[in-house]
């Protein structure tokens, strides 16, 4: 029998998330957390909205899963996120102690590995999933704002 569940099914969901942002008016960033095949937490930038630039989708994720779960460790956890997480971001994730990180497009001015941030030693990161997808939502947004 073939899962279903790859990581191209969750990023899919992540970029549903990502679409939201985009109707929104917000930076088209989505994030899900997933635990045993299982969405726990779904999420889209929110910066404008709540006037906050920490309110990233992975921050909104992290703090939906640590509720769900009853805890601020997400051992055990994916986050599936549309764009490189920043450095901010990446901090947060790693004090999370969050087992893998999948994203799609990389940010090559403002993620995690050209700013310098660091991951949980322990943490699995695959990137590149639906890198085109993630990456023409991203530049499409930017294209209808200049």
């Amino acid at each position: 029998m073939k899962n279903i569940f790859t990581d191209e099914y969750f990023m899919k969901k992540a970029l549903q998330e990502a679409e939201i942002a985009f109707d929104r008016g917000e930076i088209p960033v989505g994030a899900i957390i997933v635990i045993d095949n299982r969405v726990i937490a779904r999420s889209h930038n929110l910066t404008e909205m709540l006037n906050d630039v920490t309110a990233h989708a992975e921050m909104q994720a992290i703090t939906a899963s640590a509720n769900f779960l009853g805890g601020k460790y997400l051992k055990g956890c994916t986050l599936y996120v549309t764009l490189e997480p920043c450095q901010m971001c990446a901090g947060a994730l790693y004090w999370s102690q969050i087992s893998k990180i999948v994203y799609g497009a990389s940010d090559e001015h403002r993620g995690y590995r050209i700013m310098g941030g660091k991951l949980h030693p322990k943490t699995e990161v695959i990137s590149g999933v639906m890198k085109n997808e993630c990456s023409s939502l991203m530049k499409e947004f930017f294209k209808q704002r200049r």
